[in-house]
């Protein structure tokens, strides 16, 4: 139902962009959103959208990182900026709505 791509290595100060396209519309998701999980620890969220309200981040990545949906190309993404060692994680997007999760994108930080 979601597919995820655009991780891959980085150096640190580095920029990525993921993204998340979906089998149907998701135009009608009220809310959607990207987690991460890294090595020896629990999935955090990243950040989300809910339809009609502004973006929401966790603050280890607020100002650095910025989340969009495209409805026309069902698509979530999740552009990453000044990449830090701490971001490396495996990244999965998520619809709140229905419950579904991608199958999650490696992104490795180097410092």
């Amino acid at each position: 139902q979601l597919q995820a791509s655009g991780g891959g290595l980085v150096q640190a100060g580095g920029s990525l962009r993921l993204s998340c396209a979906a089998s149907g519309s998701i135009a009608s998701i009220n809310t959607m959103g990207w987690f991460r999980q890294a090595p020896g620890k629990q999935r955090e969220l990243v950040a989300f959208s809910r339809s009609g309200s502004s973006a929401n981040y966790a603050n280890s990545v607020k100002g650095r990182f910025t989340i969009s949906r495209d409805s026309a190309k069902n698509t979530l993404s999740l552009q990453m900026n000044s990449l830090k060692a701490e971001d490396t994680a495996v990244y999965y997007c998520h619809d709140f709505t229905r419950g579904f999760w991608g199958q999650g994108t490696l992104v490795t930080v180097s410092s």
